[in-house]
């Protein structure tokens, strides 16, 4: 009976201790598990292993191209029939031979004509090296090169937009969770006030309707908690699900794996933030090293090779090889031999010089993308420069406002206390302290952010 109880017991306490299972989350944390998570970031990845592929496949064209071909025949009668009068013709030579021959093949028992390939097969090895393809074959790599830059390029945009979304995700959470501490401290200050209003209503040292005014005010505030447990619970769930942490809503379910989604703590919170010029870089130098002002230079480079490559089709092509083969058709023999080739195009001529004047309008295109969009660079790092800037700004007012509103609230304590000013007041005090509060936590949140994204552009 006792064991039993025991283990009732356990059964019991299984919820709780697996609700107690506390997962504590860094920033780092989040955004090395979105890298292994994110569809984009392992697709970016991928795309640099296919392009280091495809350079090396290009590579491949400086080797020889070896190749193995057999081949085999069989026909209902053989391909080759030969007969005197097929080698000297109709004359009177080939009717004198014709009869010998004919005589001859009965009397030794040979056919008079001659029969051959019925069934037979050819086999042969060759290797063809290219010398000289008109520049194709080293454009072409070094046009595969810049794929693998361009790769890397796109997979380091992808990887800083993937941190950027993830600090933003990370910082909504703390934002709501520091709203919800503030709301939670507010509600004990009213709680402790509610029981010393509650004593002074009942001495008669204070009116029934600011106790009710304090109680609206008590309500308030647990829907305004309501609401903020809510919303950090979505905010949650959205940043869980893209670092790919799973979780449960019902603490009986959870585990190690997947732990109560209350029990998921973030433990980075805003350290002191500098003035916006402790981060200042020069607009140019910071346009200049944005990997999309890099891609733009590639993008004009490779059309530069393209070009190229376009132009090497009307060049000639010469190559060297060897052959060796073995046949067994009329006879069984076999037989080697080296060979060189040389290929001029020349009804090509007109189309390749189309195609070339059709390449250099797309470079020139290309070209005047990239001066547009260098400028547009620029333009948007002096866009988050001033974004970065106000945002500093707006923090330092809401700043001033928080504590201009605590203030306020501190003196109406002791003057509600003294009884010279009425609950109302002091309420609505310390409303507009809630509501500052929460406006300087967003605005050190909007500064973050804007610092995150003035920085990833490093």
């Amino acid at each position: 009976m006792r064991n039993r109880f025991i283990y009732i017991l356990i059964l019991l306490l299984l919820p709780f201790a697996a609700s107690a299972q506390v997962v504590t989350l860094t920033l780092e944390n989040c955004k090395d598990m979105a890298l292994q998570n994110d569809p984009s970031v392992r697709n970016a990845h991928l795309d640099v292993l296919a392009a280091r592929a495809q350079k090396q496949e290009a590579f491949s064209e400086y080797f020889p191209k070896v190749s193995l071909n057999a081949f085999g025949f069989w026909s209902l009668s053989p391909l080759l029939e030969v007969g005197i009068k097929d080698i000297i013709g109709e004359n009177e030579l080939s009717e004198v031979l014709g009869a010998l021959i004919e005589s001859a093949s009965q009397q030794y028992d040979f056919s008079p004509i001659y029969k051959a390939l019925k069934t037979g097969y050819v086999a042969s090895l060759s290797a063809v090296q290219p010398l000289y393809a008109g520049g194709r074959v080293a454009t072409g790599n070094r046009l595969a090169s810049l794929g693998v830059e361009a790769a890397k390029l796109q997979q380091e945009i992808a990887l800083r937009d993937n941190e950027a979304s993830v600090e933003a995700d990370y910082w909504q959470v703390v934002s709501l969770e520091e709203k919800l501490n503030t709301v939670s401290i507010l509600s004990q200050l009213l709680d402790t006030l509610h029981k010393d209003l509650s004593s002074a209503v009942q001495a008669g040292l204070a009116v029934q309707t600011d106790l009710m005014q304090l109680e609206l005010k008590q309500s308030e505030l647990k829907s305004g908690l309501v609401q903020l447990k809510g919303g950090i619970r979505l905010a949650k769930m959205n940043l869980l699900n893209s670092i790919g942490q799973d979780y449960c809503f019902l603490p009986a379910n959870a585990d190690s794996l997947k732990p109560f989604i209350d029990d998921i703590v973030f433990a980075d919170r805003l350290e002191d933030l500098l003035p916006p010029q402790e981060y200042y870089i020069p607009e140019e130098q910071l346009a200049a090293s944005l990997n999309e002002n890099q891609l733009l230079d590639l993008s004009v480079e490779a059309k530069k090779m393209e070009k190229r490559m376009a132009l090497g089709e009307a060049l000639p092509t010469v190559g060297v090889g060897a052959s060796y083969n073995y046949s067994r058709t009329i006879n069984e023999r076999a037989n080697g031999t080296v060979f060189a080739i040389v290929q001029i195009p020349i009804s090509d001529w007109g189309k390749v010089s189309r195609k070339v004047q059709r390449m250099d309008y797309q470079m020139q295109k290309a070209s005047n993308d990239r001066d547009y969009l260098s400028s547009q660079l620029l333009l948007q790092v002096r866009q988050l420069w001033l974004g970065l800037t106000v945002a500093w700004d707006k923090m330092m007012v809401a700043q001033e406002t928080m504590d201009l509103a605590q203030k306020t609230v501190d003196q109406l304590t002791g003057r509600y206390e003294a009884g010279l000013v009425p609950m109302s007041e002091l309420l609505q005090a310390q409303t507009i302290l809630r509501q500052s509060t929460e406006a300087y936590i967003d605005s050190q949140i909007e500064y973050s952010s804007a610092l995150t994204a003035y920085q990833s552009r490093k």
